[in-house]
């Protein structure tokens, strides 16, 4: 971004206004955002440029077009996990390194699931045993294409599960998250096999596998708990505190309660929240359909934004959650998809809900959706 674009981006946020009052952006927020900005999407685009690269050892033609698919209209995955890079005391480098490489298998499994035209349940665990490997630093490295009908990727998944096993490996706490690490992996998992399989059945097989899974999370639907499991949130922000030595099996708790299902409903709840109108008309599977109606969407998505900004306030460094929980606001919502029909009272009660911050962060990412940045 130049220097000129980000001036204009300082100034707005400095001058947004609403009903007369000039809201204040307390200070670290600010500086989360701006480092966001400045530091961490740059290097972003720069590890993303890699893994294209990557793809033209690709030689089957199903895989590359999926693989460059899954960077080019996913990216803002990766920018908006890069936030994590930037938590106190991470290596920040080795932080973006692994959290590009992998959401990058996240977001390629992804559509090789979806997008390739195959149904096959023994190929979807397959192809995920690529993301218990990225996080596992010692194995084999195994065949993820033994049960795919496309094989010959030219060792493109395998460099990127060497590049997580990489930056991971010399993490001073590591021993402390791993745990935790693989059961969010092993939930998300789950999920990408279940919700790819035939429409006929997969609804059925979610939400007995959820519903076995929530007596240890009272209090949610098996489909908020399904959203949950397909954030990639947690295992960020788990990496990125493990570069803290002093990290402990206490703050590991702490931040798996808030984050699950809270912080991770809420990203998914709103990313397919904005999706709801196209994922109806193309028949694709999408969590806030379940909701009776939009006043129960409304509520419910108000509760995880609420939920996620209390036990948010025991963490470490609260005020690095808080400005990113009201960032997921933001962004998500000012994708002109939630200002459409019944969609556009929730976005506004969403964002309310997130308080005046979260409508600067708004307006600014309107902004960067203005000048294509986002």
């Amino acid at each position: 971004m130049n220097c000129s674009k980000l001036d204009r981006i300082i100034e707005y946020s400095k001058s947004v206004k609403k009903a007369g009052k000039c809201w204040i952006i307390v200070k670290s927020g600010l500086r989360l955002i701006l480092e966001f900005l400045k530091k961490a999407l740059p290097e972003v685009d720069i590890q993303l440029d890699k893994w294209i690269e990557c793809t033209s050892f690709v030689r089957d033609d199903e895989l590359k077009k999926q693989a460059l698919s899954s960077i080019q209209k996913k990216k803002f995955h990766a920018q908006g996990g890069s936030v994590y890079s930037l938590y106190p005391s991470t290596v920040f480098k080795e932080a973006v390194s692994f959290i590009v490489a992998f959401q990058t298998i996240s977001d390629y499994l992804d559509n090789l699931c979806d997008r390739a035209g195959v149904i096959n349940e023994n190929a979807f665990r397959e192809l995920h045993q690529a993301m218990f490997d990225a996080v596992s630093p010692e194995g084999a490295i195994q065949d993820y294409y033994c049960n795919y009908p496309y094989k010959s990727d030219g060792g493109y998944l395998k460099r990127l599960v060497e590049e997580c096993r990489r930056s991971i490996g010399e993490l001073p706490a590591y021993g402390k998250v791993s745990g935790m690490v693989l059961k969010y992996v092993q939930l998300y998992s789950d999920l990408q096999t279940y919700k790819h399989l035939e429409p006929s059945i997969r609804e059925n097989i979610l939400k007995k596998w959820a519903e076995d899974c929530l007596l240890e999370w009272p209090g949610i639907y098996w489909w908020e708990f399904s959203a949950a499991t397909g954030s990639t949130l947690g295992i960020f922000l788990l990496i990125a505190a493990a570069h803290n030595p002093e990290f402990n099996q206490n703050d590991v708790d702490l931040m798996n309660k808030a984050y699950f299902p809270w912080v991770c409903g809420l990203h998914i709840l709103l990313d397919y929240f904005i999706d709801s109108e196209e994922d109806w008309k193309s028949g694709d599977l999408n969590f806030t359909a379940y909701y009776k109606s939009s006043r129960q969407c409304r509520t419910r998505m108000e509760l995880f934004v609420e939920r996620s900004f209390e036990e948010c306030a025991a963490l470490r460094y609260p005020e690095f959650h808080i400005t990113i929980i009201r960032g997921l606001l933001a962004m998500y919502l000012s994708d002109p998809k939630a200002a459409k029909g019944e969609k556009r009272r929730i976005s506004r009660s969403l964002l309310k809900k997130g308080g005046s911050r979260a409508l600067v962060y708004f307006y600014l990412c309107r902004l960067l959706r203005r000048i294509k940045k986002l």
